[in-house]
This record gives C-alpha cells, structure tokens and sequence, in this order.
C-alpha cells in the first residue's frame, strides 16, 4: 500500500511497517492524543523494542511497499 492507504490503517487503529525496513519487528502506530495528553502523533517500534516518535523520510513517504502488521507485540 503506499503512505495514504498506511495513514488509513493508522487512523482505524492498525499498525503498520515497510517491508524495504532492515530492522525486524519494527512497526507504526498511532497514539490516541487522550493516550498520552497531547496531540496526535505516530510512534515507531524500533528493532530493540524501543518506542519512539516518528517522522516520515522522503523515501518513507513515496514508498509503496507499505503493510498492515496483524500480530504486533
């Protein structure tokens, strides 16, 4: 899917990742402003299982091999 069809899967409570990523287990959610008292931003799990915010690179964002993750820690 590319970055439109990611932000939808976001949006719905999905979690989502690239398959062009090195890393293993790495995935895209979104967090709930009410989660975390701010606004609305997407949270990476990193390969060493960290979550960090994430900012979408220019390769990131024409990508189209974008994916729903089903079974995310």
């Amino acid at each position: 899917m590319n970055i439109g069809e990611a932000i939808k899967t976001l949006r719905r409570g999905g979690r989502v990742a690239r398959c062009g990523w090195n890393g293993k287990n790495m995935w895209l959610r979104l967090v709930d402003p009410t989660e975390r008292d701010r606004a609305e931003y997407v949270e990476m799990r990193t390969a060493g299982s960290l979550m960090v915010p994430w900012v979408c690179s220019q390769s990131d964002l024409l990508a189209t091999d974008w994916v729903e993750v089903i079974d995310a820690p």
